[in-house]
Protein backbone atom coordinates (compact mmCIF):
# COMPACT_ATOMS: atom_id res chain seq x y z
CA UNK A 1 0.00 0.00 0.00
CA UNK A 2 1.33 3.41 -0.89
CA UNK A 3 0.84 6.70 0.89
CA UNK A 4 -0.18 10.04 -0.55
CA UNK A 5 1.88 11.50 -3.36
CA UNK A 6 4.32 14.11 -2.09
CA UNK A 7 3.80 17.34 -3.99
CA UNK A 8 5.80 20.49 -4.32
CA UNK A 9 3.70 23.42 -3.13
CA UNK A 10 2.85 25.72 -6.03
CA UNK A 11 2.09 29.36 -5.27
CA UNK A 12 -0.43 30.85 -7.70
CA UNK A 13 1.41 34.17 -7.46
CA UNK A 14 4.31 32.46 -9.26
CA UNK A 15 2.18 31.23 -12.17
CA UNK A 16 2.83 33.17 -15.41
CA UNK A 17 0.85 35.79 -17.25
CA UNK A 18 0.14 35.20 -20.07
CA UNK A 19 -0.83 31.72 -18.90
CA UNK A 20 1.19 28.58 -19.56
CA UNK A 21 -0.05 25.27 -20.89
CA UNK A 22 1.52 22.04 -19.70
CA UNK A 23 0.69 18.35 -20.00
CA UNK A 24 0.04 16.38 -16.84
CA UNK A 25 0.10 12.64 -16.32
CA UNK A 26 -1.97 12.86 -13.12
CA UNK A 27 -5.13 10.80 -13.32
CA UNK A 28 -8.00 13.25 -13.71
CA UNK A 29 -11.43 11.89 -12.79
CA UNK A 30 -14.87 13.53 -12.83
CA UNK A 31 -17.94 12.10 -11.10
CA UNK A 32 -21.47 13.26 -11.93
CA UNK A 33 -24.89 11.69 -11.32
CA UNK A 34 -23.22 9.11 -9.11
CA UNK A 35 -20.81 7.76 -11.72
CA UNK A 36 -17.47 8.49 -13.30
CA UNK A 37 -18.19 10.40 -16.50
CA UNK A 38 -14.56 11.17 -17.42
CA UNK A 39 -11.13 9.79 -16.59
CA UNK A 40 -7.71 10.23 -18.18
CA UNK A 41 -4.00 10.47 -17.55
CA UNK A 42 -3.54 12.52 -20.75
CA UNK A 43 -4.77 15.95 -19.70
CA UNK A 44 -3.35 19.45 -19.91
CA UNK A 45 -3.43 22.15 -17.28
CA UNK A 46 -3.44 25.89 -17.74
CA UNK A 47 -1.49 27.89 -15.16
CA UNK A 48 -2.20 31.61 -14.80
CA UNK A 49 -1.24 34.11 -12.12
CA UNK A 50 -3.66 34.02 -9.16
CA UNK A 51 -5.72 31.19 -10.67
CA UNK A 52 -6.01 27.59 -9.60
CA UNK A 53 -4.99 25.27 -12.47
CA UNK A 54 -7.68 24.53 -15.04
CA UNK A 55 -7.59 20.97 -16.38
CA UNK A 56 -8.46 20.08 -19.99
CA UNK A 57 -9.37 16.48 -20.83
CA UNK A 58 -9.55 14.88 -24.28
CA UNK A 59 -12.97 14.04 -25.71
CA UNK A 60 -12.08 10.34 -25.47
CA UNK A 61 -11.92 10.66 -21.65
CA UNK A 62 -15.67 11.34 -21.44
CA UNK A 63 -18.45 8.78 -21.42
CA UNK A 64 -20.41 8.80 -24.64
CA UNK A 65 -23.20 11.38 -24.78
CA UNK A 66 -22.42 13.27 -21.56
CA UNK A 67 -21.25 16.44 -23.35
CA UNK A 68 -24.08 18.25 -25.12
CA UNK A 69 -23.32 21.51 -26.98
CA UNK A 70 -25.32 24.61 -26.04
CA UNK A 71 -25.59 28.10 -27.52
CA UNK A 72 -23.28 30.88 -26.51
CA UNK A 73 -19.56 31.52 -26.43
CA UNK A 74 -17.08 33.63 -24.53
CA UNK A 75 -13.72 35.07 -25.46
CA UNK A 76 -10.43 34.54 -23.65
CA UNK A 77 -7.69 36.94 -24.69
CA UNK A 78 -5.13 34.12 -24.45
CA UNK A 79 -6.94 30.98 -25.63
CA UNK A 80 -9.58 32.25 -28.06
CA UNK A 81 -13.33 31.66 -28.25
CA UNK A 82 -14.81 29.05 -25.89
CA UNK A 83 -17.87 26.96 -26.72
CA UNK A 84 -20.03 25.60 -23.89
CA UNK A 85 -21.56 22.24 -23.12
CA UNK A 86 -24.11 20.86 -20.71
CA UNK A 87 -23.12 17.69 -18.90
CA UNK A 88 -25.92 15.13 -18.91
CA UNK A 89 -25.96 11.73 -17.23
CA UNK A 90 -28.64 9.46 -15.78
CA UNK A 91 -31.38 12.10 -16.00
CA UNK A 92 -29.32 14.88 -14.43
CA UNK A 93 -28.09 17.99 -16.24
CA UNK A 94 -25.39 20.48 -15.26
CA UNK A 95 -25.94 23.50 -17.49
CA UNK A 96 -22.91 25.05 -19.22
CA UNK A 97 -20.66 22.98 -16.94
CA UNK A 98 -17.98 22.34 -19.57
CA UNK A 99 -16.22 24.37 -22.23
CA UNK A 100 -13.82 23.80 -25.08
CA UNK A 101 -11.72 25.82 -27.49
CA UNK A 102 -12.63 24.36 -30.86
CA UNK A 103 -10.23 26.75 -32.66
CA UNK A 104 -7.76 27.95 -30.00
CA UNK A 105 -4.96 30.43 -30.50
CA UNK A 106 -1.63 29.06 -31.70
CA UNK A 107 -0.15 29.00 -28.18
CA UNK A 108 -3.03 26.81 -26.98
CA UNK A 109 -3.42 24.63 -30.08
CA UNK A 110 -2.71 21.41 -28.08
CA UNK A 111 -6.06 21.79 -26.23
CA UNK A 112 -8.13 21.94 -29.42
CA UNK A 113 -11.04 19.58 -28.81
CA UNK A 114 -10.20 19.15 -25.11
CA UNK A 115 -12.77 20.00 -22.44
CA UNK A 116 -12.57 21.74 -19.08
CA UNK A 117 -15.26 21.23 -16.44
CA UNK A 118 -16.43 23.41 -13.57
CA UNK A 119 -15.92 21.39 -10.39
CA UNK A 120 -18.78 22.99 -8.43
CA UNK A 121 -21.75 21.33 -10.22
CA UNK A 122 -20.07 17.91 -10.31
CA UNK A 123 -20.41 15.32 -7.55
CA UNK A 124 -16.61 15.31 -7.31
CA UNK A 125 -13.48 15.97 -9.34
CA UNK A 126 -10.08 14.44 -8.60
CA UNK A 127 -6.46 15.14 -9.51
CA UNK A 128 -4.10 12.27 -8.75
CA UNK A 129 -6.64 10.80 -6.33
CA UNK A 130 -7.15 14.04 -4.39
CA UNK A 131 -10.63 15.55 -4.37
CA UNK A 132 -10.50 19.17 -5.55
CA UNK A 133 -12.30 22.29 -4.40
CA UNK A 134 -13.76 24.61 -7.04
CA UNK A 135 -11.98 27.91 -7.61
CA UNK A 136 -14.02 30.57 -5.78
CA UNK A 137 -16.70 32.47 -7.66
CA UNK A 138 -18.82 31.40 -10.60
CA UNK A 139 -16.61 32.51 -13.49
CA UNK A 140 -13.24 30.79 -13.23
CA UNK A 141 -12.92 27.04 -13.69
CA UNK A 142 -9.78 26.22 -11.72
CA UNK A 143 -9.46 23.27 -9.38
CA UNK A 144 -7.91 23.90 -5.96
CA UNK A 145 -5.81 21.13 -4.41
CA UNK A 146 -3.74 20.87 -1.24
CA UNK A 147 -0.54 21.76 -3.11
CA UNK A 148 -1.89 25.11 -4.31
CA UNK A 149 -0.93 28.12 -2.15
CA UNK A 150 -1.45 31.86 -2.37
CA UNK A 151 -4.48 34.04 -3.01
CA UNK A 152 -6.74 32.49 -5.65
CA UNK A 153 -8.88 34.85 -7.72
CA UNK A 154 -12.64 34.48 -7.88
CA UNK A 155 -14.05 35.54 -4.52
CA UNK A 156 -15.92 38.87 -4.37
CA UNK A 157 -13.53 41.78 -4.88
CA UNK A 158 -10.79 39.75 -6.61
CA UNK A 159 -11.88 39.75 -10.25
CA UNK A 160 -9.75 42.73 -11.35
CA UNK A 161 -6.32 41.86 -9.95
Amino acid sequence: MTGPIRRVIENVEDYPRPPALEPTDDIIRIVFAGRTIAETDEAFRVLETFHAPTYYLPMAAFAEGVLQPVKGTSLCEWKGRASYFDIVADGQRAQRAAWSYLAPTTAFAPIKGYFAVYAEPMDACFVGGERVEPQPGNFYGGWVTSWIAGPVKGAPGTTHW
